[in-house]
């Protein structure tokens, strides 16, 4: 994540990592400095993104609490409650964005933490907005928005390849298919923005009654689609992420 977030901002980068010399590969590409230290880092930074492992919240926070003007966390399910407690007096930002963000096509969930400084929250969430579209959520619903749009990339991603195989399977080859396949996923997800959302008229209006659509349909709810995303989303929430 934090290579894809780096990517949509799309400037030099100052970063850290634990040895695997990802962040020397990734101020390679972009510009920018690859430091020694989490803390160097800290130091320099007007605003720390978090994107180690949720168990290592407190041994980084050890090391670069007391030097971090500002912290924005991807970590999964840690709290604003542990963030505050993790850096104290350090205004924290709790967010999920999904991978198109180094496109900047990403969505952003974010919960605010209470008491932030207004003009700081500003500039974070403008930041944020060049990424994508930003969306405010309850902190209790996080869990369930990540199981939206968190993992929703490679749902979709997953689909597209599915129906390329399908394709590939009558004559299609696979570079053409998965062309027609990603162009009709973005010119449909602009669609349903444009629709409001409204799933039903959008299949209603490419289904006539007893056409080939419908019979796709209809063998598409017989393996079981809608189960199956029921199962994923129980999956990922049973898990225990919060």
């Amino acid at each position: 994540m934090a290579r894809a977030m780096a990517r949509g901002w799309g400037e030099p980068v100052i970063c850290s990592d634990h040895g695997s010399g990802r962040a020397r590969a990734l101020a390679a590409e972009l510009g920018g400095e690859a430091l020694d230290s989490n803390l160097a880092v800290a130091q320099r930074a007007d605003l720390v993104v978090l994107c180690h492992k949720p168990a290592q919240l407190d041994e980084v926070a050890c090391e670069i609490a007391r030097s971090t003007k500002a912290v924005a966390s991807v970590l999964g399910g840690v709290s604003v409650g542990a963030l505050q407690e993790a850096y104290p007096g350090v205004p924290v930002f709790r967010l999920m964005p999904n991978t198109p963000v180094e496109v900047r096509s990403g969505v952003i969930c974010y919960s605010p933490a209470p008491g932030v400084d207004p003009g700081i929250e500003s500039e974070v969430l403008a930041l944020l907005g060049r990424l994508g579209k930003v969306v405010r959520v309850d902190e209790r619903l996080m869990p369930a928005a990540t199981a939206v749009m968190g993992v929703g990339p490679a749902y979709l991603a997953l689909l597209a390849e599915a129906h390329v195989d399908a394709a590939v399977r009558h004559g299609l080859g696979a570079p053409f298919a998965g062309q027609l396949m990603a162009d009709t996923m973005l010119g449909t997800a602009s669609l349903l923005h444009a629709r409001g959302y409204d799933t039903l008229s959008v299949r209603r209006e490419v289904t006539s009654p007893g056409g080939l659509t419908a019979r796709g349909l209809a063998a598409l709810e017989r393996a079981g689609v809608r189960a199956a995303f029921q199962d994923a989303t129980d999956a990922v929430l049973d898990s225990g992420w919060r």
